[in-house]
């Protein structure tokens, strides 16, 4: 009995148990505020609206989980949203042709990060910040700051306006993203490196894995998704701009690590990730309905961000202290 009540508190002192209540007491507060947000309406326009992001928030768990970061994404979604309306409308090509281009677009410029950080051995952050800026200027560049592709099919547009089994229909490529992503990093061995890299890089060399390789397709796949979402961007929007997808990066890091993960690597959960995507649908779609302005679910954005880094860095920190009292005391006193 005692073991059972131990059980039953650790459950609910995990930090996604803790989250989870977060956001039903987001979803009864701003229940309590605006009449229509509990319906099933505005439901699936929680669920359509977060679907790139948490899209984005899931492929960057793995990378988060290695001690590292992607701040390309939201750019590279630009990029691929722009050249999959470059395929469809300038190259004539039909819609699946155009899609699996846009996925090839994404697949080689996540190639392009994991070259220069697993062969050059360059920091992803330095990386990743380059390609933000280059990812971007390639996208105005092709449409020359002002060039929109509209006017796609409606077969294509369903994809991100309809409902399919009476969800939205981007909702089933979330759902099924999320369980591949999921079995990949708590189900299969090659998933499970990610973390260790994270806690020791060097030990896992050591070990006999390649963490270059694993390295590389956590950002190679980051790619690739990062087009998926371009392409549902697309869709939702009936249009293809070169400022898609801006500040979806810092979206999706808050997600990640509001969800549990670690920001220095080694812990962290994929239902995590999809509780701080909720969280954050939630809390922005909740601030519309009380009539709240951008600028204040931007601002609410940031400071869970720093909540989310802080409770992440304050325990290394005090775990550091610790360590180090020990040491001095135990090293010996000399008069």
């Amino acid at each position: 009995m005692h073991t059972a009540k131990q059980g039953f508190r650790a459950i609910l002192l995990r930090h996604e148990t803790i989250l989870l209540f977060v956001v039903l007491l987001e979803w009864l507060y701003f229940n309590s505020v605006g009449p229509r947000f509990g319906s099933v309406d505005n439901t699936f326009d929680i669920m359509r609206h977060s679907v790139e992001i948490g899209l984005l928030a899931l492929v960057m768990t793995p990378i988060i989980l290695t001690g590292g970061i992607d701040l390309s994404v939201g750019s590279l979604l630009g990029l691929c949203a722009i050249s999959f309306g470059k395929f469809w409308r300038d190259a004539g090509m039909p819609i699946p042709l155009a899609a699996a281009c846009t996925i090839g677009i994404g697949a080689l410029a996540g190639g392009l990060n994991a070259t220069l950080i697993t062969w050059l051995r360059l920091p992803p952050l330095i990386v990743t910040l380059g390609t933000f800026s280059l990812f971007r200027g390639l996208a105005e560049a092709i449409t020359r700051g002002a060039d929109t592709f509209t006017n796609f099919p409606a077969s294509f547009l369903f994809l991100g306006q309809e409902r399919w089994l009476g969800i939205p229909a981007q909702a089933s490529s979330f759902i099924l993203v999320s369980i591949g992503i999921w079995l990949l990093v708590h189900r299969t061995t090659f998933g499970r490196s990610f973390r260790a890299i994270g806690f020791a890089p060097e030990g896992t060399r050591y070990a006999g894995i390649s963490v270059e390789r694993r390295l590389a397709m956590a950002y190679v796949l980051a790619g690739i998704i990062a087009a998926v979402a371009a392409i549902i961007y697309t869709s939702r929007l009936g249009q293809a701009k070169a400022d898609a997808g801006m500040g979806y990066e810092l979206f999706a890091i808050t997600a990640v690590v509001l969800g549990g993960t670690s920001i220095f690597g080694g812990i962290g959960t994929v239902h995590g990730t999809l509780l701080g995507v909720a969280a954050i649908a939630v809390l922005n779609n909740g601030l519309v309905h009380a009539r709240q302005s951008r600028e204040v679910a931007g601002m609410l954005t940031g400071l869970l961000l720093i909540l989310a880094l802080t409770s992440s860095i304050i325990p290394k920190m005090l775990a550091s202290l610790k360590t180090r009292r020990q040491t001095l005391a135990t090293k010996p006193i000399i008069t």
